[in-house]
């Protein structure tokens, strides 16, 4: 996986509700849903769950999808699926109500309004009370949770690594951004640094995570268009 391992799987990402029987796709009346992988034996990806994987996603088109873009969500659910069959063996993850609620009013703040959001998913067929996506987010609860969990609870910054970053990226980075204005001293920025310290561990850790999860993973493609498909 490429750059910011985190940010694609947990920003608009949502991985499909397991076991649920398809939607229908876009346009009304029009069944278009099939078997596009399986992992693990039994862990079945459709063409509906990519669907909802775009509709998340408030610039991914959904009447005619991109090739490129289905490719991008296969990848991401490949993923998130992957690493939700890891967190399922940990119940100290398991999604409150609490959480559900607050990652599904995040979710919808990357939309115009509510209205907007629960509108776009109509689309593709996952009802703003549905099964489906209570799943969804329940998923993506679980998988944050497990990855904090995993790695960021033994991810530890030392003072010398984070006056090395604010020397050699913090201060360059402020002087082009903000020529002739006074850069903060380490001490005004240090929990800032140490926090995207964190993060690009955390980044890093979940990539060789993803990496060793994928070569031992039995992933089997049923629909071939998506074959030689990359990020």
């Amino acid at each position: 996986m490429k750059a910011s391992a985190l940010a694609l799987l947990l920003a608009l990402a949502a991985g499909g509700a397991r076991g649920q029987t398809p939607a229908p796709a876009a346009r009304a009346g029009e069944v278009v849903d099939r078997m596009v992988a399986v992992i693990n034996g039994r862990e079945l990806i459709t063409y509906t769950d990519l669907l909802w994987q775009l509709a998340l996603q408030p610039d991914a088109p959904l009447d005619e999808p991109r090739r490129e873009d289905l490719r991008r969500a296969l990848a991401l659910l490949i993923d998130q699926r992957l690493i939700s069959q890891e967190a399922e063996k940990l119940p100290s993850v398991a999604p409150t109500a609490e959480e559900i609620s607050g990652e599904l009013a995040r979710l919808i703040g990357f939309f115009p309004s509510q209205s907007d959001f629960y509108a776009r998913l109509g689309r593709v067929g996952l009802g703003e009370d549905s099964t489906q996506l209570r799943e969804i987010v329940e998923d993506r609860v679980r998988i944050r949770k497990y990855l904090d969990f995993r790695f960021r609870s033994f991810t530890v910054v030392a003072p010398r690594e984070v006056e090395e970053y604010y020397r050699d990226v913090y201060v360059p980075r402020r002087r082009r951004q903000s020529p002739g204005v006074i850069v903060p001293k380490v001490e005004e920025v240090y929990k800032e640094l140490e926090a995207e310290l964190i993060e690009s561990k955390m980044d890093s850790d979940t990539d060789e995570f993803l990496e060793e999860a994928r070569n031992a993973a039995e992933i089997t493609l049923l629909d071939r268009s998506f074959e030689g498909g990359g990020r």
